[in-house]
């Protein structure tokens, strides 16, 4: 398919949680096509009565506004344990937690779908023997999930390396190990969802790299403005690119470099609840969006 350029849905929530409305932002205020969409705006847990109602809605103003839902994440208030919770009933449900996300994924007509790995906790992450048997059981539960996501239709799962050790995939090298640990016994393969702005280890804070090493393997990427050290979230607009160390033409070469070819490129952005910024959500994404659209056309 290409390159795409797409947003991810974090954005909307608590702010346009509305089918109708974020699917209008997104097509007629920032021209975009395609979405990630985010748990956040409709959890699993929730009745299924209210999920049945809310994804005939999803649909209908997808539809009108032209937009595909490509791809399906958790997100913030999801960023929890799950797969790699000490308690087992905990993992039994979340488990069913993420085939009931799928489910939902499915009926969205997304490609692919997943999360962050997992995250131990201290007690876990500080004891050997727990370490390792939590590592084994978040393996077997993701390669449990990827049957699942091939009789669902899906392309592939993904997940976003992240922050910490105990986060998962801190290191380029650890992120290629999981991979190929779980896609040793796999219905669909895994792969990852690349965020350029995250370049957790200190050692490789560099976030080129990382994208010249895992593009290749990322149906998706978050893109975001940051600077060394940090994973901002922020918009890509004149006052921050000043400081951030975020490129456009960078990013892409990289990208190339990388032998990536078929990517959706989704803005993960953030904007805090705050006066200097709450009323300038649309126009910072627009401008974020202008800024890349001279790289990746579709």
């Amino acid at each position: 398919m290409g390159y795409r350029l797409g947003i991810n849905l974090g954005f909307a929530i608590n702010k346009y949680i509305e089918p109708e409305v974020w699917t209008r932002i997104v097509r007629q205020d920032l021209g975009l096509g395609y979405v990630q969409f985010v748990a956040d705006l409709l959890n699993p847990f929730w009745p299924q009565e209210y999920i049945d109602d809310q994804i005939k809605r999803i649909n209908a103003a997808a539809k009108e506004h032209q937009i595909t839902v490509e791809s399906i994440f958790s997100s913030t208030f999801t960023r929890v344990n799950h797969l790699m919770n000490p308690d087992e009933e905990a993992r039994k449900f979340w488990l069913r937690w993420f085939k009931s996300f799928l489910d939902i994924g499915r009926r969205l007509g997304v490609r692919n779908g997943g999360s962050h790995f997992g995250i131990m906790t201290f007690d876990t992450y500080d004891n050997p023997d727990k370490r390792r048997f939590i590592m084994d059981e978040g393996i077997k539960g993701w390669q449990e999930l990827s049957f699942y996501a091939r009789d669902a239709g899906y392309d592939c799962l993904i997940f976003e390396p992240m922050s910490v050790p105990r986060e998962m995939a801190n290191t380029i090298e650890e992120t290629r190990e999981l991979i190929s640990r779980v896609n040793a016994r796999c219905g669909v393969p895994l792969k990852i969802c690349l965020d350029v702005g995250h370049a957790p280890h200190p050692s490789q804070r560099d976030p080129y790299p990382w994208i010249e090493n895992l593009a290749a393997d990322s149906p998706v990427i978050h893109l975001q403005q940051t600077v060394l050290h940090k994973s901002n979230h922020a918009p890509f607009t004149e006052e921050m690119n000043k400081t951030g160390i975020i490129t456009r033409e960078k990013v892409m070469e990289a990208v190339k470099k990388a032998g990536c070819t078929d990517a959706l490129f989704a803005f993960e952005i953030s904007h805090r609840e705050h006066w200097d910024t709450d009323f300038r959500i649309i126009q910072d994404l627009k401008e974020s969006v202008d800024y890349f659209r001279a790289v990746i056309t579709e």
